[in-house]
């Protein structure tokens, strides 16, 4: 994706624009490497959202709303002391590379004015967010701090003089001339293909070069060090838009998933779904917020995700040592029918015989069978030991029966546990997920503090014919929909054989087959069969559904039901929060 220098200049014009001599009212702090300026300008608020993710680090105004930690880490006070109510008077690109300085005006204790630098660097997994003191140069705080260790060249954190990363050979884009360009490609033996634009100038992604050679090619300019007049005069047309801010911001889709964005149009890809915005800001709002907080919620969420795979490769395993098992006792009627013909013939059975010959009157055709035999132990002892076989298979039969039972309900759960954190929202989802499997005994329980947090509520949804649909995020809010939240005559509603949340319909009023549908598939949606077709959908009364005694959470077992089958897309319901 194409965050390049070309496109922080277009979000630093638009930041210019909107909140340039606006005041700092409230600085967050809600991810470890991202921080959030609340910035009222003329009686409007802004968010800029700033983050240096080694994944997706970028800085824009956004929309959004998150959740802030319960103690604000270090660098967010820091940032409170020194910009709260400060002045955003300036904001400057290092040329066209990917640093970005925001110049506020604060006043310290003694009531002197005093300048901070916010120094926002977007550099892949070496981003940063520097506040440096403007009048020295030195580094009041880093969100990740550079040490010698892990750099010996440059470093990050408090004290020290801010230096800035090795100045880069390129030309910039927006200040060149034509003998620049001759000299540089000369001097570095610049080869024409379709990223040399980014070899030459700073801020220009490899796909934007792409884009650039395309447009040339289509225009039948030749392209090698002889035409390079020429392409020094389409390359200053296409700067000359840059430079009067004439950008055209649009997200490349290609089967309802992201490929690409850029601040100009992308004509080289071909069979792309294009959608335009109106700024740097809401695009990268539109695309960064559903990236970004799901590759969180899923690293977040791994090590809950490893303690159900390793508890289910542990129910698998002793799955397959009772199957076993069960095969082991399946000749135990045998024994028994030994041990009874054995007795019948007990007086012709003499000690030290090692098999002994008999008629098996047990079967149709009155065979003669041969039976095996201890020579060591006497026809009693030989008859009790083969009805001590049967008694031992018949128990173990019995045991394993139930642990089977038991083995198979305890996957059930752990893949509907499974299903539950594959669909979480937000990171208190993944603590009410924790808290159910502390319940359960699989995580042990923590001392938690004087402050109980308050549990997420279920999923809200409004029918086309404005009927309330519920849908558990977990299966301790499945439980509370079923069995306490809904009445009687509420419709239930859940994937059959399938783990996946318990759906409720609330029948204040009458509703058309177009609603039981898109309960349906919310029910699919959010169920292991989201990514299938053809989703068997079970749905009764809620007077039909029943919990049994000892089950786990989420569990139940229903009847007198009826099966829609729906293929899964993403619901457009109205969404009550």
């Amino acid at each position: 994706m194409a965050l390049d220098g070309i496109f922080l200049y277009s979000i630093s014009e638009e930041l210019k624009n909107k909140i340039i001599n606006g005041r700092v009212e409230k600085v967050n702090q809600p991810e470890k490497d991202e921080i959030i300026l609340s910035i009222k300008k003329e009686r409007t608020n802004y968010k800029l959202l700033i983050s240096s993710s080694p994944v997706y680090p970028r800085v824009h105004l956004t929309k959004m709303s998150k959740e802030n930690p319960m103690s604000p880490p270090m660098f967010c006070m820091l940032l409170r002391k020194h910009l709260n109510s400060s002045k955003l008077v300036n904001i400057r690109q290092l040329d066209t590379d990917r640093i970005l300085f925001l110049d506020f005006e604060s006043t310290d204790e003694l009531g002197f004015n005093s300048i901070y630098s916010l120094v926002i660097e977007i550099m892949g997994r070496h981003s940063n967010i520097t506040l440096v003191r403007h009048r020295d140069n030195i580094i009041m705080d880093s969100i990740k701090h550079v040490t010698p260790d892990i750099n010996s060249v440059r470093c990050l954190y408090p004290s020290i003089p801010y230096v800035f990363p090795p100045a880069s050979e390129k030309l910039s884009p927006l200040n060149y001339i034509y003998e620049d360009l001759v000299a540089f490609v000369k001097e570095k033996n610049i080869k024409f293909e379709k990223n040399i634009f980014s070899k030459i100038f700073t801020g220009i992604s490899t796909q934007f070069s792409k884009e650039i050679f395309y447009r040339m090619s289509k225009s039948n300019i030749q392209l090698n060090i002889d035409n390079l007049y020429e392409i020094y005069n389409e390359l200053e047309n296409i700067f000359k838009e840059i430079k009067e801010n004439h950008f055209f911001f649009a997200l490349y889709s290609q089967e309802n998933e992201f490929k690409d964005f850029y601040c100009f149009e992308l004509t080289n890809l071909n069979d792309i779904k294009l959608t335009e915005y109106t700024s740097a800001s809401e695009l990268l709002d539109e695309y960064y917020y559903h990236k970004d907080k799901e590759d969180r919620l899923t690293s977040k969420s791994s090590n809950l995700l490893r303690l159900i795979h390793n508890n289910l490769d542990r129910c698998y395993k002793k799955l397959n040592l009772l199957e076993n098992t069960l095969k082991e006792c399946d000749g135990k009627d045998t024994y028994k029918i030994y041990g009874e013909l054995l007795t019948a013939n007990i007086y012709s059975i003499k000690t030290g015989e090692e098999k002994v010959t008999v008629l098996n009157y047990y079967s149709e055709n009155e065979e003669y069978v041969n039976i095996k035999l201890d020579p060591n132990k006497t026809p009693a002892q030989n008859i009790q030991s083969y009805f001590k076989k049967y008694n031992k298979c018949k128990k173990s039969e019995e045991a394993a029966l139930v642990q089977i039972e038991s083995t198979k309900e305890e996957i059930n759960y752990l893949q509907s546990v499974f299903t539950s954190i594959k669909n979480v929202e937000d990171y208190k989802s993944i603590d009410d997920i924790k808290r159910e499997l502390m319940e359960t005994g699989y995580i042990k329980f923590k001392k938690e503090g004087k402050k109980k947090e308050k549990l997420s509520k279920p999923m809200h949804f409004i029918s086309s014919e404005d009927i309330d649909i519920y849908v558990g995020k977990n299966n301790i809010q499945n439980d509370y929909l079923t069995l306490k939240f809904a009445n009687n005559h509420d419709i239930w509603l859940h994937t059959k054989d399938i783990p996946g949340s318990h759906v409720i319909i609330k029948t204040v009023n009458t509703f058309s087959e177009k609603t039981l549908e898109e309960a349906a598939n919310l029910a699919a949606y959010y169920s292991k069969g989201k990514d299938s077709s053809k989703v068997a959908v079970d749905y009764t009364e809620v007077k039909n559904v029943h919990k049994p005694n000892g089950a786990k959470p989420g569990m139940v077992i229903y009847y007198t039901n009826k099966t829609i089958y729906i293929t899964p897309e993403k619901p457009s319901l109205k969404r009550i929060d």
